[in-house]
């Protein structure tokens, strides 16, 4: 996996992230650190990763166990340490699972997995972290 990050010094604090599959991710910092608020902050960009990355799996798992999950969103709430490096202290992650007859062994199970085998982001954020995961179905 490779990404080549890019100072776009005409725009203050922006960054730009090229990936090696080819796609662009914009990045910027705060007004009070230089930046223009213009994207998201690359902790932001982090954390949205991890959540990305969990909801793929919970997503894979469900339908791999050929359960009729039509919707998965992952709210997440992140606290970071006041001193430098504010690395990720405490991660909250709570999925919303909306499918048709999704028993709830599964979407636990799901989540497990994820959280606990497969999602090497949140896995490698819970070496600093205390992550903790809460989940809800909806019915369609």
């Amino acid at each position: 996996m490779e990404c080549t990050i890019h100072w776009m010094p005409a725009h203050g604090m922006a960054f730009s992230a090229e990936t090696g599959s080819g796609h662009l991710l914009n990045m910027d910092g705060a007004p009070e650190g230089g930046g223009r608020n213009l994207a998201p902050r690359p902790m932001e960009t982090l954390l949205a990763g991890a959540g990305g990355c969990t909801a793929y799996d919970v997503v894979l798992i469900l339908k791999r166990g050929r359960h009729d999950v039509r919707g998965c969103q992952v709210k997440l709430s992140a606290e970071r340490a006041p001193t430098d490096p504010k690395v990720f202290t405490r991660i909250q992650m709570h999925f919303v699972v909306t499918g048709k007859g999704l028993p709830e062994t599964a979407v636990r199970r799901a989540i497990e997995l994820s959280h606990d085998k497969y999602c090497s982001a949140t896995i490698m954020l819970g070496k600093t972290a205390e992550i903790t995961t809460s989940y809800e179905i909806v019915e369609v």
